[in-house]
């Protein structure tokens, strides 16, 4: 889905620069990326996660826009830089900024939509289920957290296996452990 979103934010862009946003490559970017986030939406939800979707649509789809909002301004940034300060006025060189901006943001959104957005389910997931350690190393690492998951009743070691990465404004939060299934 990424790639037809792709195809839709630079294809709109180069069809509205040279229409009716002549000369405006900053806003016929947030106008093609608008276009595309709302695509992808529809089409990470209904397609690509349809497995991992979380029960609450509303908080999916704020924490969605959100990223993909942090997504434009980046890829919209580029273009910005290089058509004001930079000066660039070439239709293909303000497109390869774009794309530039585009790929960084898509770096952003990958993990975003892995531990935020579409997050339900993949744990159980064979070869997932400790993906989300890597952000529990770091608190591992603080001893003060070590000591407080192990006095913790119910928590796991500070390994962090009885961590996973909470919602939009909150750090960790603590989940029960699952028991293991017998071999």
């Amino acid at each position: 889905m990424g790639a037809f979103a792709f195809v839709l934010d630079n294809g709109l862009w180069w069809i509205l620069l040279h229409g009716p946003l002549d000369g405006s490559a900053t806003k016929a970017r947030i106008i093609s990326a608008c276009t595309a986030t709302l695509f992808s939406w529809v089409a990470n939800r209904l397609w690509t996660f349809r497995h991992r979707r979380q029960a609450n649509i509303t908080r999916e789809v704020v924490l969605f826009f959100i990223i993909n909002g942090v997504g434009i301004i980046i890829s919209s940034g580029f273009t910005w830089i290089a058509q004001y300060p930079l000066g660039i006025t070439d239709a293909k060189w303000l497109g390869f900024a774009g794309v530039v901006g585009i790929g960084v943001a898509t770096i952003l959104r990958f993990f975003a939509y892995r531990f935020w957005v579409f997050n339900a389910e993949l744990d159980d997931e064979p070869g997932f289920q400790s993906d989300h350690e890597l952000l529990d190393d770091a608190g591992s690492k603080n001893p003060a957290r070590a000591t407080e998951a192990e006095t913790t009743p119910g928590s796991t070691s500070s390994t962090g296996s009885g961590f996973r990465a909470g919602g939009a404004g909150s750090s960790m939060e603590a989940e029960p452990t699952r028991p293991e299934a017998a071999p």
